[in-house]
C-alpha cells in the first residue's frame, strides 16, 4: 500500500465527535478501520494512527537506547497523552476534551492523511500554517528531495 493520502474537512459536534470520512476509511485495510491511537502531533495538531501502524512505530521506538537522555525525552514526549480510541457504531471519532484543548481545536477541522497517519488540525490553524510555508515550498522541496537522483554511497 502506498499509504494514506488526502485532505478531509469535518465538523466536530457538541460532544467533540466527527464522522470518519468514507474516502479515508476506504484507504484502510478492513482490519484497520476501527481502532486507532491518538496523540499529540508535531506542530499544533493531533495525530491519529491506525492501531497496527502505531504498533509498528512502537516496535521501532522500543529499539531506542533509553540510556541516552535525548532518546528518553523523545520517547516520553512522543507517547505523552497517547490514547487508544475506536470508531463508535455510527463511524464517529471522539476527540477527548483535553486533546482538543491542547491544540485549540474548534468545530471546523481538517484531517490531513499521509503515509501511516492522519493529522487532525483546527481548520484555521492548518490553513495559516500552509499559507506561512507555501512560499518556501520550492526551497523545501530542493532541500528535502533535491538529491533523489544522486547515487547513494
Amino acid at each position: 500500500m502506498a499509504g494514506l493520502v488526502g485532505e478531509f474537512e469535518v465538523k466536530l459536534d457538541s460532544k467533540g465527535r466527527f464522522l470518519f470520512p468514507a474516502g479515508l476509511r476506504k484507504q484502510l485495510a478492513p482490519t484497520a478501520q476501527r481502532d486507532f491511537m491518538l496523540n499529540k502531533g508535531f506542530e499544533d495538531c493531533l495525530t491519529l494512527y491506525p492501531i497496527m501502524d502505531w504498533e509498528k512505530m512502537s516496535e521501532r521506538l522500543s529499539q531506542m537506547n533509553l540510556f541516552k537522555p535525548k532518546n528518553r525525552m523523545f520517547y516520553r514526549l512522543f507517547h505523552q497523552g497517547a490514547k487508544q480510541i475506536a470508531l463508535d457504531n455510527a463511524g464517529r471519532v471522539l476527540i477527548p476534551t483535553a486533546h482538543a484543548e491542547r491544540i485549540g481545536l474548534g468545530q471546523e477541522v481538517m484531517l490531513i492523511a499521509y503515509n501511516d497517519r492522519v493529522e487532525i488540525w483546527d481548520k484555521s490553524k492548518y490553513f495559516s500554517m500552509i499559507e506561512e510555508n507555501i512560499t518556501d515550498f520550492a526551497d523545501l522541496a530542493n532541500e528535502v528531495m533535491g538529491d533523489l537522483d544522486e547515487p547513494k554511497e
